[in-house]
């Protein structure tokens, strides 16, 4: 009986029948790192996609060939494409298939926690980048990056996140916090609370961001009330709140740019 990371057994926990796709990618996966068991036209076709990727960037290639690449590592040796164009099929874009929640990737034949932990990854990467831009930077004169942030790591949520950015009083960013994440179409926000984090950050200003999941930013009632009422628990401690952005699928509202504030 074959041993697994941890001492357990095939037997202890992961039977086939408990979880099919996890132990199929795991069985052929090792089979396949045999010296020779690779297909000379899968070699050629990676080793083309990888020089054409690192030549002229990811511009130069499709979704579902960038979705080839990050394939790669979490199934070394059999052919992808089918389960990229699968993915593409499901979710639409690259950046959707990224953020996809757990339990919809899983649905998909063929994948597994290798191939999931490889798609989260990247995920995180991008993230981290996207902020890495904006903290600790003035955030007026980085207003583009701010905004990528926030289409990279909301816009293609399935649920609304309220989020504050707080600012010093050179309007440094000095804390991205998620304050509430609700349903498709509510998410419940406490001015109170928004504002009593600033003041235990020492913030002078307010950023305050959620999504539509929708995709479509056009403000709610309950977003105009709310705002107003952070707006004015903030002007009362001296706070300012700059701006409220709302995140669709494509693009943003700004309350300040559409006359909100």
């Amino acid at each position: 009986m074959k041993r697994h990371a941890g001492g357990m057994t095939r037997g202890d926990r992961f039977s086939d029948h408990s979880l099919p796709l996890f132990a199929r990618d795991e069985a052929k996966t090792t089979a396949e790192l045999q010296p020779g068991k690779q297909p000379s036209y899968i070699r050629d076709h990676r080793k083309r996609l990888r020089d054409r990727f690192l030549s002229g960037g990811a511009q130069a290639m499709p979704d579902y060939e960038l979705l080839e690449l990050v394939l790669f590592r979490a199934i070394p040796r059999r052919d992808v494409k089918p389960l990229a164009r699968a993915m593409l099929d499901r979710f639409g874009d690259f950046n959707t298939v990224l953020s996809a929640p757990l339990d919809q990737l899983s649905e998909i034949s063929g994948i597994g926690n290798a191939v999931i932990c490889e798609l989260k990854i990247v995920e995180a990467a991008a993230h981290r980048l996207a902020r890495a831009r904006i903290l600790q930077r003035h955030v007026i004169s980085s207003w583009e990056a701010l905004l990528d942030y926030c289409h990279t790591t909301m816009a293609h949520r399935e649920t609304e996140q309220f989020r504050v950015f707080y600012l010093d009083r050179k309007n440094t960013l000095i804390a991205d916090e998620e304050q509430a994440r609700g349903t498709v179409d509510h998410v419940p926000v406490y001015p109170r609370e928004v504002v009593k984090r600033a003041l235990q950050l020492n913030a002078s200003a307010l950023i305050l961001v959620h999504n539509h999941p929708s995709g479509d930013p056009t403000p709610s009632s309950s977003d105009i009330s709310m705002t107003e009422q952070v707006q004015t628990a903030a002007e009362t401690l001296g706070i300012t709140l700059h701006d409220h952005i709302i995140i669709g699928k494509s693009r943003e509202l700004s309350f300040r740019s559409a006359g909100y504030l």
